[in-house]
């Protein structure tokens, strides 16, 4: 029997993007000192908000990526509303990120992209 899942996303640049080809779409790369938390978000639309107006200003063009983690872990995380309704998202501490990485069941997979026009 499998453990449950559950289906998150996460909005990068092109940056991050490759770093996470780097890794055989198996993690999410380490966190900047200036970034203590990493922010997965609960659901596609607020994903693509991001990708697409806040990555796309930012570096030119953004990508979503969509990935299941293990429930018992993600659970840890209580969901945070951060605007709209829609705007919900997990806080998992950076120095977390390699045991959230741990709990990611399968592959990382690109969803959409975004370019500057």
């Amino acid at each position: 029997m499998t453990d449950p899942v559950r289906i998150l996303y996460r909005p990068v640049g092109p940056k991050e993007l490759a770093l996470i080809v780097a890794s055989g779409y198996r993690e999410f790369p380490p966190r900047l000192p200036a970034q203590p938390i990493f922010y997965p978000v609960t659901n596609e639309e607020y994903a693509r908000h991001i990708a697409e107006k806040w990555n796309v200003k930012e570096s030119g063009s953004g990508y979503v990526t969509r990935f299941a983690v293990r429930e018992e872990f993600i659970a840890r995380y209580p969901v945070q509303q951060v605007g709209a309704r829609v705007h919900t998202e997990h806080w998992v501490p950076a120095e977390e990120l390699p045991e959230f990485n741990h709990n990611i069941v399968g592959l990382i997979e690109v969803i959409a992209s975004f370019e500057r026009t």
